[in-house]
């Protein structure tokens, strides 16, 4: 199980240092701008939507390592997928770092995105590891700032 644990935490400290879809896109469909209060972690999604499809997803982020990370793998899980797919994800995601594995080896499908599922244990970072899909939630129902509170 440690081996486990150090390579999830490995590709945290990979998508912190080397953050993938950090940048900002010019003309964004829509964007949003989250603030975690708890630590101070903000961030700005970018989403350029064609057909209700993700086609293009960026964030600048200012934060700890798992706000950055969580942003990282976020863009990376949503970019290509409709608006509707990606909701579906943020929902399983959700469940996985609030609740933990449902059992039924559904979650296999997030990919990376399970990497932060041990964040459950430690309650003040669940806000860290969810401020990028709170923002992706607001990008999409066209709110211009979110709040983890």
């Amino acid at each position: 199980m440690n081996d486990l644990q150090e390579l999830y935490q490995e590709i945290v400290m990979e998508h912190n240092w080397k953050p993938r879809n950090f940048r900002k896109i010019d003309n964004p469909t829509c964007s949003s701008h989250g603030f975690n209060p708890f630590c101070g972690d903000t961030i700005t999604l970018y989403l350029t939507l064609e057909n209700d499809v993700v086609a293009d997803v960026s964030f600048e982020a200012a934060g700890c390592a798992i706000s950055k990370a969580a942003a990282s793998l976020m863009t990376e899980a949503v970019k290509g997928k409709t608006t509707n797919e990606a909701q579906a994800i943020f929902d399983k995601y959700h469940n996985l770092v609030t609740h933990g594995p449902d059992g039924d080896g559904d979650d296999e499908d997030l990919g990376d995105l399970v990497v932060l599922a041990g964040v459950r244990a430690f309650p003040t970072r669940i806000k860290c590891a969810t401020l990028s899909w709170h923002a992706l939630r607001g990008a999409l129902a066209g709110q211009e700032t979110v709040s983890t509170e």
